[in-house]
């Protein structure tokens, strides 16, 4: 055991009189100049290639960094051994990432790429114009070189736009309103935003399932359209009208359709807005990937049927062939957004100023509207909100009492079935029932179907008191028409009598 260390002892002693002499006759230049060498060397002859991602570019963020840690958060809870995980400020959820000097391997079109995360104390600069972090934080991306090309462009954006999407369905959703005269925030913007956490869903909203599959299915395609957008030269925007009775669930439909793309929601109130150049504005500052909303537009500004407005104009020289296409005009003599500026909002040249906006408008009386803002172009899909409907029912009793398949007799689930038709009930009353009731099944469904049974009665009571002013009207009108022949009869006879009295008198003379 001694000889053995009196070898290595020897051995190191060596080491350090060759190292020493080394020092000695070769420079730090020559060193320098011949690591290089190698380095230079080993990298043509290998057979990958290595990109540096830091987390600070100078003196800015790397938004490719953040893109990259988004991008692995989605692939780390699989495929990774060590993670860490984070939340963040306005974030619903957790997402995952690689711990510090921790790898990851990616796959995409084939192509194998390895990721690393490196983490290294950071020397404090003698003078910075802001505090760094004490960590140096970067990716290295490993790939072979023959794939380089694919991984620079193709992959890296498939990278990107995948943190974005991630980053978006992380986030809350934000509810903006436009502010009163067009007037500006801290920041410079004509719109308010407050979180937006409505929690109505498609599951949950009480509308007929086929009609919701065939609205979903439309507002997926909608969202995966660019390339068919770009391809047919359309902007990438889409209508949708909501019409229907009040209470017909309108809002909760429009905060389904935001949870469930991940839009954010702009409500447009044209009350607060005063000329078309400042409703182009409000457009101009919307962002992509954005639902916006006109609620009861029929009752924001006076949007009628032009035919019927220009119709009591006439013929008359310098008649005013659209009164609410004029300053003042209209119920609000204090906004001058026109017929005219709203459709250029919706479908004019300043809609395309953004992508992926889906436009919203309800209403509740489709036929005070002005045709051209119904047709496709503006509003591509109507979708007419009715009264509560069987499927809608069930998913109602679903919701508030828990009451599935089977746990309702069949009798009473018929007599609904029966009744529900007739009643004319809007989803919001049959809500209220069940809200009131919610710790009490049993008295809930007693009370819904007694509440059912009087409006049913009600609708066919009126039903058959209209249906019998229908027929004494029309019974009237044959009477009339009856003692309108019989006069006329009477006069021809009149007439006739008239005539060959004058002619008998003629004859004697």
């Amino acid at each position: 055991m001694k000889e053995i260390w009196t070898t290595v002892a020897s051995m190191m002693g060596v080491w350090a009189f060759f190292q020493s002499l080394l020092h000695t006759v070769f420079p730090p230049e020559l060193r320098f100049a011949s690591l290089k060498f190698l380095h230079r060397l080993f990298t043509y002859f290998s057979a990958h290639c290595y990109y540096d991602i830091t987390e600070i570019d100078g003196v800015n963020t790397n938004e490719l960094y953040n893109a990259v840690q988004m991008y692995l958060s989605s692939s780390a809870s699989i495929a990774g051994t060590r993670l860490s995980l984070t939340r963040g400020l306005n974030s619903s959820s957790i997402t995952f990432g690689l711990s510090n000097n921790d790898r990851i391997v990616d796959t995409f079109r084939g192509i194998t790429v390895e990721w690393e995360h490196i983490v290294a104390q950071r020397q404090s600069p003698t003078f910075s114009w802001r505090p760094l972090p004490e960590e140096k934080r970067g990716f290295i991306l490993r790939v072979r070189k023959i794939h380089r090309h694919i991984v620079l462009t193709a992959y890296l954006d498939f990278v990107m736009e995948t943190a974005n999407e991630l980053r978006r369905k992380n986030q809350d959703r934000l509810l903006y309103t436009n502010s009163r005269g067009g007037s500006l925030d801290s920041r410079g913007h004509p719109w308010e935003s407050v979180p937006f956490k409505h929690p109505s869903t498609f599951e949950t909203l009480a509308m007929d399932p086929e009609k919701k599959s065939e609205l979903m299915a439309d507002l997926r395609d909608f969202a995966n359209g660019e390339s068919f957008y770009q391809k047919t030269g359309r902007a990438w925007k889409r209508g949708y009208l909501l019409y229907g009775p009040p209470g017909t669930g309108k809002s909760s439909m429009i905060a389904a359709m935001a949870n469930y793309i991940g839009y954010d929601i702009y409500d447009l109130e044209l009350t607060e807005v005063c000329t078309n150049s400042e409703l182009r504005k409000l457009l101009m500052k919307t962002s992509s990937k954005s639902i916006i909303v006109i609620e009861d537009i029929d009752c924001s500004i006076n949007l009628s049927d032009r035919n019927k407005i220009s119709g009591s104009c006439g013929s008359i020289p310098g008649a005013r062939r659209n009164a609410y296409d004029i300053p003042g005009a209209g119920d609000d003599a204090g906004n001058t957004v026109t017929l005219s500026g709203l459709l250029n909002f919706t479908d004019g040249l300043w809609s395309c100023c953004g992508s992926e906006r889906i436009f919203v408008f309800t209403t509740n009386h489709i036929e005070k509207l002005d045709p051209a803002l119904l047709r496709s172009g503006r509003m591509d899909v109507h979708i007419h909100m009715t009264f509560c409907s069987f499927q809608s029912l069930e998913i109602l009793l679903k919701n508030y009492l828990g009451f599935h398949d089977g746990d309702l007799p069949e009798g009473v689930l018929s007599e609904f079935e029966a009744l529900i038709g007739d009643a004319e009930i809007t989803p919001a009353e049959v809500s209220e029932v069940l809200i009131k009731n919610r710790r009490d099944g049993k008295k809930a469904v007693d009370e819904l179907m007694e509440k059912l049974r009087r409006m049913a009665e009600k609708n066919l009571e009126k039903e058959s008191s209209q249906t019998q002013r229908n027929a004494m009207s029309d019974y009237d009108g044959e009477d009339e028409e009856q003692e309108k022949r019989a006069l006329e009869v009477s006069d021809e006879e009149n007439s006739g009598r008239i005539l060959a009295e004058d002619g008998g008198v003629k004859e004697d003379d």
